[in-house]
């Protein structure tokens, strides 16, 4: 297999493990003020994410990196061509960081708990339509340069991936708030749950079906199918109260539809509306030198990364209660 092949697939592996692990921190953010009813359930809820939530975070900037190193014509085209919707997911993942670190620190919560809800609910529905673009395909010129506006980015296709992340992440968020809670809390995470899942069962199996529809390759019919078969798992386990099962089955589903996406660029990596203006991973790629140099530090490294996050969510494996962290500090 060529390193460039074996690039784009990490870094498909990069998206999987940040969407997997972040869409549920932004589900937990989004859900925070509509499960907390005092502030014993907002700690609560922080505290489900506050060990892990900064780790999580370490994928995206492991993604963004590796696709500067291994295609930086990719990075150049996508960071300047969608430059407001990436500026705003900055943005709002900065102020979410400072909203969990500083609410506790502050008399009045609910000025953060607002913040926290915007910082996650942005990113959760702009990734969606960021990726939504990149699969259908963006106004390139011969130097592939981006020649269109923000409302270009903003097509119906694109909104529609949006709202499939955003209701697909915060499934997850409710789904893990029921595996890692207790009591009422735990209750009513489950109700959220089963709601959500018909929700993001619909709206995500629409922007599949879109996607397929609209030139889907015949390998990733597969992957959409097990996706939508994810979800459906989600919600029969919620309903069986299966609570690890149905974490999983989403995880499986969040997965599912990387692959879907990811599986419909290749060998693309920014598809123009004219083909011939199209960045692959040939044309994209850096020297043949770099890729094997990654390649060594990635073989290195990344058994390492994962070991220590697995450890940090084996510690953190119990359900919280609201006597845990009622009056204590969370983050």
């Amino acid at each position: 297999m060529e390193l460039t092949t074996v690039w784009f697939v990490l870094i498909a592996v990069l998206w999987t493990g940040y969407f997997v692990l972040e869409g549920f921190d932004f589900g937990v953010g989004i859900l925070l003020p509509l499960l907390g009813r005092d502030e014993a359930d907002r700690r609560t809820v922080l505290a489900t994410i506050g060990p892990v939530w900064d780790g999580n975070e370490v994928w995206l900037l492991v993604a963004g990196g590796a696709t500067f190193a291994a295609f930086p014509e990719w990075y150049a085209t996508l960071f300047s061509g969608f430059y407001l919707p990436l500026f705003l997911i900055l943005v709002a993942l900065i102020l979410r960081g400072v909203a969990i670190e500083y609410r506790n620190k502050s008399e009045s919560s609910r000025g953060w708990d607002r913040t926290l809800f915007i910082g996650s609910l942005l990113p959760a529905f702009l990734w969606g339509v960021a990726f939504a673009n990149i699969v259908r395909g963006v106004p390139l010129d011969a130097d592939h340069e981006y020649t269109g506006t923000l409302l270009t980015l903003l097509n119906p296709y694109a909104l529609l991936g949006g709202l499939a992340t955003l209701s697909l992440f915060v499934l997850h968020g409710a789904l893990f708030l029921t595996l890692r809670t207790d009591g009422d809390l735990r209750a009513r995470s489950a109700v959220m749950a089963k709601r959500l899942a018909v929700v993001t069962l619909v709206v995500g199996g629409a922007f599949l079906a879109a996607t397929q529809l609209s030139g889907g390759r015949p390998a990733t019919w597969a992957s959409a199918a097990l996706a939508a078969a994810g979800i459906a798992g989600a919600l029969l386990a919620t309903l069986r109260g299966r609570d690890g099962w149905a974490f999983t089955a989403n995880a499986v589903a969040v997965v599912a539809i990387t692959v879907t996406l990811f599986g419909n660029l290749w060998p693309d990596v920014m598809p123009a509306l004219d083909p011939a203006n199209s960045l692959n991973v040939d044309n994209a790629a850096s020297s043949p030198y770099t890729l094997t140099v990654m390649t060594w530090v990635a073989v290195v490294f990344t058994p390492l990364v994962l070991a220590y996050q697995g450890w940090t969510y084996w510690v953190f494996r119990r359900r919280l209660t609201r006597t845990d962290h009622g009056g204590a500090h969370v983050v």
